[in-house]
């Protein structure tokens, strides 16, 4: 082979180009004092600007629009649309084209073609044009390999490719934080925060439980009868800036009678983010499973039903405790000792038996108490034992209720 013979040009010639709206022009404004030397001249410039908005000249603000300059940046979870055009430049006829468009990311080779199909023949001064779309779900670099095959008249087949690299970034930056109360319920604060250039509008952002949970928004007061978000009329998030979002997951009923069930690691579900951008375009991220550490509550836990907030001094009143038989494979016989303290006391008959608690199995007591002392008082002093292993179970701390004078709560 002659290293010297030229190369053979193409009859066909490809061109690509990224399909993206445009953007709001803005101005940059020239000012200074009427006493200056230019004088009323850099306004009356502004004012005949046809690109200003009239009556706001100074604020940068455009009433035209700019076609796109260069490729922009993709973010992860926007729609990536490109336009394919093959064109034959030549004064012959082609036949059996073949355009094909596959979109190379770290992990996969995705095929973005409209059509498999070979076009029988392309014309002189004639074309082929196709539109791909595909919604972004990796970060990091992409490469959009353009293929075209094709026949000339003398039989000849012709092959060639072009490859177009560029980055998908990160719009949001999510971060999650879990919070357990001694409820089975749990509280999820999720931060978001808009790492983009430009603002963003926030369309949705939920919360998908799993099935062993069901949620409650808690981003949304009520006034007027009517429900309003807390962050106002306009959910705009500017750039670098954050907002936290709270949701409250209490286990369904089926799951919150098996104590062994929401044991270790649990998933909580997934966010779901939808926001616009700049004249509308729009972008979607499904976070992965969110999952927490379940709280480990030992061989028997002791929980609160109902409990008043307030009561009145030296009056009996009464709460309702739960206890759990946390472990999977062994029945409890559990005895209940009621031990005073110097505010709290509890009446009752102490030691009395409680009976066989069978595996994952709970059952409810209704407990009177009464207190000595006004203020922020903690209900504390109960033991349960358990015959079998001879092992007892203290619990304090387990409750705080307030208390003030009979003639303070009538008073009031």
């Amino acid at each position: 082979m002659d290293v010297n013979q030229p190369k053979q040009e193409h009859l066909l010639a490809l061109k690509v180009m990224r399909l993206t709206k445009p953007t709001l022009f803005t101005n940059i404004p020239v000012t200074c004092e009427e006493r200056d030397l230019p004088g009323n001249l850099f306004n009356q410039l502004m004012k005949d600007d046809p690109s200003t908005v009239k009556g706001a000249e100074a604020l940068m603000l455009g009433e035209m629009l700019t076609l796109p300059q260069n490729f922009g940046n993709i973010f992860l979870g926007e729609t990536f649309s490109s336009y394919i055009s093959v064109h034959n430049d030549s004064n012959q006829v082609v036949k059996d084209i073949l355009v094909k468009a596959d979109l190379q990311t770290s992990s996969q080779r995705l095929n973005l073609s409209a059509s498999t199909a070979a076009v029988a023949e392309l014309k002189p001064d004639c074309c082929i044009d196709d539109v791909i779309h595909h919604e972004v779900k990796e970060i990091g670099t992409h490469i959009l390999v353009c293929a075209v095959s094709y026949t000339t008249q003398a039989g000849e087949k012709m092959y060639f490719r072009k490859f177009f690299k560029f980055q998908v970034l990160k719009p949001l930056d999510v971060k999650t934080k879990f919070y357990n109360a001694e409820t089975d319920e749990v509280f999820l604060e999720a931060q978001i925060q808009n790492i983009t250039t430009s603002p963003m509008f926030m369309e949705k952002v939920s919360l998908e439980p799993s099935i062993m949970y069901n949620v409650a928004e808690l981003n949304t007061v009520d006034s007027a009868g009517e429900s309003e978000s807390t962050f106002g009329s306009r959910t705009y998030l500017q750039p670098m800036d954050t907002r936290q979002y709270l949701y409250c997951l209490k286990p369904k009923q089926e799951f919150a009678e098996k104590a062994g069930v929401i044991k270790g690691v649990t998933v909580i579900g997934k966010l779901d983010i939808v926001w616009k951008t700049n004249l509308g375009e729009r972008g979607r991220l499904q976070t992965s499973q969110l999952q927490r550490m379940a709280p480990g509550y030992g061989d028997v836990r002791l929980s609160l039903e109902t409990i008043p907030d307030t009561v009145n001094l030296e009056e009996p009143f009464d709460i309702t405790c739960k206890i759990t038989n946390c472990s999977s494979e062994r029945t409890m016989d559990l005895v209940l000792e009621m031990c005073n303290t110097n505010s709290i006391h509890w009446c009752g008959v102490s030691g009395r038996q409680l009976g066989k608690l069978h595996p994952s199995s709970s059952l409810r007591l209704a407990l009177t108490l009464l207190s000595s002392v006004q203020g922020l008082q903690s209900v504390s002093g109960l033991r349960l034992t358990d015959t079998f292993l001879k092992r007892t179970y203290e619990y304090d701390d387990i409750a705080q209720v307030c208390v003030v004078s009979s003639k303070v709560k009538q008073e009031s």
